[in-house]
């Protein structure tokens, strides 16, 4: 990191992490690249059931800068996926993740791009709704763009942008063999909500962070999860996807 993080910075993460460790997203899983550092995140990340990408396993890394929550991290897929808000070196594009500053060219409200009290809960719902719901006005990847649009409007009757989805779903199950994880294929499965097993003791994230700052930080997290209640499973997800 080009600056040292802030302490704040260290116990946003430290409760997030603890958190979405306790209840997690359905959809995906989180660890920590590094034990000791809490600025970089593996993601895991599970293609929605009755979707082009069921059954995929795709990974990503996210990235937290020194004074977030006040500027959002970044997230770039390590797995191949082919999407309109994906560049070609893996980098997420979509309006959550951009800083929150007036660009009036870029096409975005201020309201749609990052803010406080976003968290890596509305993110990673954010993104599920962007793999099935595209963002095709300006895309990272033009040529995947180009292609969802043939076959949207084409009602899956093009099928060029559908045969390379299901190659590199077909593709991610050997990663998740070799990683020992079980894809969830169904609704059932994807939105069952299973503890997760703890990385850290107790009491070592209770180092990260102090009771006080974990009560604002319940207060601003409720704000954001009032936002973000409509999700895949419960509902349909309106996640402002962005555009690059």
């Amino acid at each position: 990191m080009a600056s040292n993080p802030s302490s704040s910075a260290v116990r946003a993460l430290a409760l997030e992490y603890k958190n979405i460790q306790e209840e997690p997203v359905e959809g995906f899983r989180v660890k920590l690249l590094n034990d000791d550092n809490l600025f970089e995140w593996e993601v895991a990340i599970f293609g929605p059931p009755d979707t082009l990408y069921q059954g995929g396993y795709f990974k990503a890394h996210m990235k937290f800068p020194p004074d977030y929550p006040y500027s959002p991290p970044s997230v770039r897929f390590l797995s191949k996926v082919w999407h309109p808000n994906v560049y070609e070196n893996g980098d997420l594009c979509i309006s959550i993740l951009h800083p929150p500053i007036d660009d009036p060219q870029s096409g975005e409200l201020p309201s749609e791009r990052w803010n406080p009290t976003q968290n890596v809960r509305t993110i990673l719902l954010s993104v599920i709704s962007l793999l099935n719901e595209p963002n095709t006005f300006s895309p990272a990847n033009v040529d995947a763009s180009v292609m969802y649009r043939r076959w949207r409007d084409s009602k899956g009757k093009e099928k060029e942008y559908e045969n390379i989805i299901r190659k590199q779903v077909a593709a991610s199950k050997a990663e998740a063999e070799k990683d020992g994880v079980q894809v969830p294929t169904s609704v059932e499965e994807y939105c069952i909500r299973t503890k997760a097993e703890p990385t850290h003791s107790s009491n070592e994230m209770t180092d990260f962070y102090d009771d006080d700052y974990a009560d604002d930080l319940d207060d601003t997290d409720s704000d954001a999860d009032a936002d973000s209640d409509a999700n895949y499973c419960d509902a349909d997800d309106d996640s402002g996807n962005g555009e690059s």
